[in-house]
């Protein structure tokens, strides 16, 4: 990846401040080489928990392993501040692996949605992300908005949930870090089992950094299980007389401190007017590890102002009789590298040999920009996503003009769901017959 240690995000980002940013056009340099429709894909990397779940006997046991999926999905994220390529209107990308297979399109474009289907022996997984991203002063907040329903049909089982927020630091001044906040809600629609997942912010002195704590109810709200761990590192589950018994002796390890980024200094409503006065006025260069604040974030009176906050293991929870779901690869050793990529994120924008011939031509995989940039050519890859989004824009403009000329998903189409009644983009069907069609040329 590029040093981006002469470049100025501020430049940028100034007058965006509380602003929704999918339509703010970013310097390539900041971006990493994927689209976000290959970020979506990541949250195939742990799939294996879905075969898991599928082979158990219990709905308990298949709920616990549904909700170390849901988890696992985020652990791709820490550390990875690039941004993902805006997907162009039409864009599909598809990943076959032995045990799924995945097709993602970009349906909508403003609002920009992008949808996905995934299946395997074991389970279907499907859903739609609308994100939203906001800039708050001091930190950028990333809202993906959207249901994600995951079918079991073995047993007839359905659950859905919606991802929570996550919000990159330091933006202008430190070192940059991310975290990932709120609550999730896990349903099984089918038994009424129902598992709440807290995702904690970093808190005042970091004691929280990472922790997901959480309770799984029967219908009756009678809680069975706890849930614990880090969306960076692994999820174990105890049963309830367990994690009673751990917490008489261990209360103050479950006390969060400080407030969440949700309702702290970070909104515009909150941060104080000299502190808005005084990033306006800054005139300093973004230094990528490096960004400005003139009261400390939370999380960082335990690291110092701007920098990284650290783990506090005396809050660490251990308890007996826990059994781990779920534990994260390791990443490569060189990954700071190569844009804090995963393995599994190292292999999405690769062309295995036969492929190119059997691709759909609107996949990410052959977009010119992302390429350039995966090989190193920056100035390359900043003309040819300057030519895509002008592309992009002149085709729309062409489409108002003609009557029935609307842009047509092809792929997906709206629908409701019918396990959550909410509008939801639902797979047709057809894309692995292979029969693509003509080539709607948007590269």
């Amino acid at each position: 990846m590029f040093s981006r240690n002469d470049f100025s995000i501020w430049s940028v980002l100034k007058n965006c401040i509380g602003k929704e940013l999918s339509k703010i056009t970013m310097p390539v340099v900041f971006n990493e080489p994927l689209s976000f429709l290959q970020r979506m894909v990541e949250y195939m990397e742990y799939a294996h928990l879905l075969r898991n779940a599928s082979e158990q006997p219990d709905p308990v046991l298949r709920m616990q392993y549904v909700c170390a999926f849901a988890v696992s999905a985020l652990a791709s994220n820490w550390d990875r501040l690039g941004k993902p390529f805006n997907p162009l209107l039409g864009e599909t990308y598809e990943l076959e692996r032995p045990d799924f297979r995945v097709v993602c399109e970009q349906v909508s474009h403003h609002p920009p949605v992008s949808a996905f289907h995934a299946d395997g022996d074991d389970f279907i997984f499907h859903g739609s992300i609308h994100p939203k991203l906001k800039f708050w002063g001091k930190s950028v907040e990333i809202q993906p908005k959207g249901t994600v329903t995951v079918q079991l049909p073995k047993w007839g089982e359905v659950y859905t949930w919606s991802n929570v927020n996550c919000c990159v630091h330091n933006i202008i001044v430190g070192k940059l870090w991310i975290e990932q906040y709120g609550t999730m809600e896990i349903v099984n629609h089918s038994t009424g089992h129902k598992a709440i997942l807290t995702f904690k912010p970093a808190g005042w002195f970091s004691k929280d950094l990472h922790r997901v704590e959480g309770f799984i109810m029967d219908k009756h709200k009678k809680r069975l299980h706890f849930l614990y761990g880090k969306w960076t590192e692994f999820i174990r589950c105890t049963n309830y007389a367990s994690y009673e018994e751990y917490f008489k002796e261990n209360a103050h390890k479950f006390k969060s401190e400080g407030k969440g980024p949700s309702n702290n200094s970070d909104s515009p409503s909150h941060t104080p007017k000299k502190v808005l006065a005084k990033l306006n006025s800054l005139k300093v260069g973004f230094k990528s590890q490096n960004s400005v604040s003139d009261s400390p974030e939370y999380g960082a009176e335990a690291a110092g102002v701007g920098e990284l906050p650290k783990c506090d293991s005396t809050y660490s929870i251990d308890i007996p009789n826990s059994t781990t779901l779920w534990e994260a690869e390791p990443r490569p050793a060189n990954c700071s590298e190569y844009y804090q990529f995963t393995l599994f994120a190292m292999s999405l924008n690769e062309i295995e040999p036969g492929m190119e011939k059997k691709l759909c031509s609107t996949d990410c995989r052959l977009r010119p920009d992302i390429r350039k940039l995966e090989n190193g050519d920056l100035d390359g890859a900043a003309a040819e996503k300057t030519r895509l989004e002008e592309k992009q824009r002149e085709t729309r403009k062409a489409r108002k003009g003609k009557k029935g000329m609307d842009w047509t998903p092809r792929w997906f189409c709206l629908g409701t769901n019918p396990y959550t009644g909410q509008e939801d983009w639902l797979y047709t069907g057809g894309y692995w017959d292979r029969n693509f069609g003509p080539d709607p040329q948007i590269f």
